[in-house]
């Protein structure tokens, strides 16, 4: 059974899962800084999705000066590669279109053509952040 849960960083309980997800893939396979990786967290709007209710992965978003960015998307590795991103991230997109403003990501080089599948393409040269290389990926609608 897949659930998706969406919720702000005061439901403590929620948040606290989708830390220790991104603790995980982040800053331990990832090597991420901490210091980068928890940054604007009271601005977002965070997702968890279940799978037979174990929390798999999670994502958030925040409106921009630029728009509606989509972050922080993190599946633990038993769940990649089965769709369980797909789902994630369509639930997002189905939340955030309405608003109507434009929808972008930085995306790692590995997931640019999985961003590209998704209707995303590619704005702008590589750049790097937190020492990983990126590209700006925006929805074509």
């Amino acid at each position: 059974m897949i659930e998706i849960k969406s919720f702000t960083s005061a439901d403590q309980a929620l948040y606290n899962k989708a830390l220790e997800i991104r603790q995980h893939v982040f800053i331990e396979e990832l090597s991420v800084d901490p210091t980068l990786e928890i940054e604007n967290e009271e601005f977002c709007r965070f997702y968890l999705i279940f799978i037979d209710g174990k929390a798999a992965g999670t994502a958030r978003w925040r409106e921009t000066e630029k728009g509606i960015k989509l972050e922080r998307f993190a599946l633990l590795p038993e769940f990649r590669n089965q769709g369980t991103g797909t789902i994630l991230l369509q639930r997002i997109l189905d939340d955030v279109t309405p608003f109507n403003k434009k929808i972008y990501l930085h995306s790692q080089l590995n997931a640019v053509r999985y961003y590209e599948r998704q209707g995303f393409v590619k704005s702008g040269d590589i750049f790097t952040e937190a020492f990983i290389r990126h590209y700006l990926m925006i929805l074509q609608k």
